[in-house]
């Protein structure tokens, strides 16, 4: 038997975004009382995801938008646990043509370690941060380094998607 979170009588709940602002859901009328602990025994992402950053002290969390609305159901069960709220930022997802999510589940390819240094140009690319003539394709340390000094999150201020080639 599947364990739920009763939602009835619940506010509008709201989650801050670094980017995106802040959104209000409200949770009873768009998502109802929703799974905790999984009728195979499971404890759900929602509760497992809020208790592990918690107990592993993060204050910072970078998702994809696919998860963007996730984010009012997890900022309820901290208020509920008592939990500390961390800083969010959901960064666009990249898809493939046909809008699906570029992942492990539609088969996408394993990324191969002797093309670190132009999947990292590619990937910089995909998330908006072209690094320059001089830093595309450099060792990944180098790479790395210009990206650190370079992030600027809000260059995802309204792109929930990014396209892969």
């Amino acid at each position: 038997m599947a364990i739920r979170l009763k939602t009835l009588g619940y506010p509008l709940i709201p989650a801050e975004d670094r980017v995106h602002g802040v959104y209000w859901q409200d949770i009873d009328a768009i998502v109802g009382d929703f799974v905790l602990r999984r009728r195979d025994g499971f404890w759900s992402y929602q509760l497992a995801v809020v208790v592990d950053d918690a107990e592993q002290g993060i204050t910072d969390v970078v998702r994809g938008m696919d998860l963007y609305d996730n984010s009012p159901r997890q900022r309820l069960l901290q208020a509920i646990l008592g939990l500390p709220m961390q800083t969010l930022l959901h960064l666009p997802l990249l898809v493939e043509e046909d809008g699906g999510k570029l992942s492990k589940s539609r088969r996408a390819l394993p990324v191969e370690a002797a093309l670190a240094p132009l999947n990292l140009t590619r990937v910089l690319t995909f998330l908006l941060h072209t690094p320059p003539p001089g830093v595309a394709g450099a060792p990944v340390a180098e790479q790395l380094a210009w990206a650190v000094a370079n992030w600027n999150p809000e260059v995802f201020r309204g792109v929930r998607q990014v396209f892969s080639d």
